[in-house]
This record gives structure tokens, sequence and C-alpha cells, in this order.
């Protein structure tokens, strides 16, 4: 009896230990999610003003070759950024992720290139037949996101010059209202016809139509190069509002299956225990009983 309340106390002890862990990471997930949401809220209305620009440079001037190069082409390489996550105790974040990028690749013809930002969805995805090129490692706040995102316009960049890609897609999950996160998908580049005439299709928000001064095509160009980068910083900030919520619910879930635990282990514990006093006070009256009868 005695080894199994010491052995009932050991697995208490390490309970409570476990649990002040997942408090304290729940903690962590619960500070981080505020900076990030925050971060995708302010980046919303500047990726609506970096919009705004565009569309009064294409209404006053016709797109620039130096802008748009060329139409989507079926049979091009397509660059695929796949945002992720780099540790664990996530839930299911990568794997909806992964499984998304397979299901939604299936509908596209044409050479695929992988890049991946993230060590946990890059191993999720080297169990799939996609082809695996680049790894980048996930920013751990909001300041380190803007080198993450300049080290992926580079990489771009070299490879456009050198024909090697001809269509960009982001691939990252997104927070949403009323549930944790959903899986999304944008067409990056190429900036083309289609593009212009989605964007300019949005009516302008007053009736002031604007006008760019001095060099147009500069200005244009200008408010591509924030374009792309805002298109980068937002959705990389989306993947991480996206993890620090699927962390916090994941670690509400331990919480409360390990309080469950520790109510089981005590209660387990402090009936042994009974047991043993009772078994005891039983020895001391048989004892008491079997003298009094002599």
């Amino acid at each position: 009896m005695s080894d199994t309340t010491e052995s009932l106390r050991r697995k208490i002890t390490s309970a409570g230990d476990l649990q002040s862990v997942v408090r304290t990471m729940k903690a962590m997930a619960a500070s981080s999610i505020g900076q990030y949401e925050n971060a995708v809220r302010s980046l919303d209305d500047y990726y609506r003003t970096v919009q705004l620009g565009l569309i009064a440079c294409f209404r006053q001037n016709e797109l620039s070759d130096a802008v748009m190069k060329q139409e989507p082409n079926d049979t091009g390489t397509i660059n695929v950024i796949v945002f992720g996550s780099d540790q664990g105790l996530v839930g299911q974040f990568n794997e909806v992720m992964a499984e998304f990028v397979v299901k939604t690749l299936k509908d596209m013809s044409g050479k695929v290139s992988i890049w991946t930002v993230g060590e946990r969805i890059h191993s999720r995805l080297a169990e799939t037949n996609l082809p695996l090129e680049e790894s980048f490692t996930l920013p751990n706040s909001i300041c380190a996101i803007t080198q993450l995102v300049g080290q992926l316009l580079t990489a771009l960049e070299v490879r456009r010059e050198k024909g090697l890609v001809t269509q960009v897609y982001l691939f990252n999950n997104c927070p949403k209202s009323g549930s944790i996160f959903t899986p999304v998908s944008r067409r990056l580049l190429p900036l083309d016809n289609t593009w212009k005439h989605d964007l300019t299709a949005s009516p302008w928000p007053t009736n002031n139509l604007p006008e760019t001064l001095n060099n147009s095509e500069d200005t244009l160009l200008a408010f591509v190069s924030e374009y792309l980068f805002v298109s980068l910083f937002r959705a990389c900030a989306e993947s991480l509002a996206s993890e620090n919520a699927s962390r916090l619910a994941a670690m509400q879930r331990a919480e409360k299956n390990i309080d469950e635990l520790l109510e089981d282990l005590n209660r387990s514990f402090h009936r042994l225990r009974q047991s043993g006093i009772d078994e005891e006070l039983f020895d001391v009256i048989s004892g008491f009983e079997a003298l009094t009868a002599t």
C-alpha cells in the first residue's frame, strides 16, 4: 500500500510541475497574440492605403512595362511560399496548412517550387510529394518580420531575373472571429492586367479623384514595392497571430486535462490513504478485542 501511495504522490507532483509549465506557456501565448493581432489590424489599414495609391496611379497613367512584363503562364514555374510554425504545441496548425497546400496545388498546372517558413511546416510538407527547395526561419517577434520579408523579396527577384519563376502564391493561416484560424492563399505575382483590373474595379472612397505629381512611373514603382512588402509582411503576421491563438487553445485544453487528472489522482490518493488508515484501525481494534477476550 505504501508503494502505491508513494507512486500516486510522485504522479501528483509531476502533474503539478507540468501544470505550471502549461500555465506559463499559456500566458506567453496570450501576451504574444496581442502584438500580432494589433499588427494585423494596422497592416490592413496600411494595405488599403497602398491599394488606393496604386489605383490612383493606374487611373491616371497606363501600367508601364517596368511593372507588368508578363501575363500568367499556366506552364511556367509556380513559386509557393508557405508559412507555418517553428515550434510545436499548436494543435493541428501545420497539419491543416499542409493539407490545404496539397489540395490547392492539385488544381494548378506547371512546375511547382515550394518555399517554407518554419521548421514544422517544412517537416509536414516533406512527407508529401511536393518539391521543397528553400526553407526560412520563422521570426519570433514583429520586429524580425522585416528581415524575413527582405530575404524573401531578394530571393524572388533573383529567380525572376533568371526567368525561374512566373507566378508566386502565398499560403498562410489567417485568424478569424468565431474560430481560431483558417488557411488562405493569395497570388502575389505576376502584377498583370488581371491584377490591375481587379484592383481598379474598386470604387474610390470619395468624390475627389487624386492625381500623381512629378514622375508618375517612379511613384507607381514605389507603390508596387510597398505592395509586395506589405503583402508578405501581412501574411507572416497573420500566420504568427494564428499560431499563438492555436497554441493558446492547445494550452487551455491541456490545462483542463491536467486539472481533471490531478482531481482523479488526488481522489485516488485520499481513498488509498483512508483505506490504509481504516486497515490500521481494524488491526488495533482486533488486537484490543483479542487481549480483552483473554
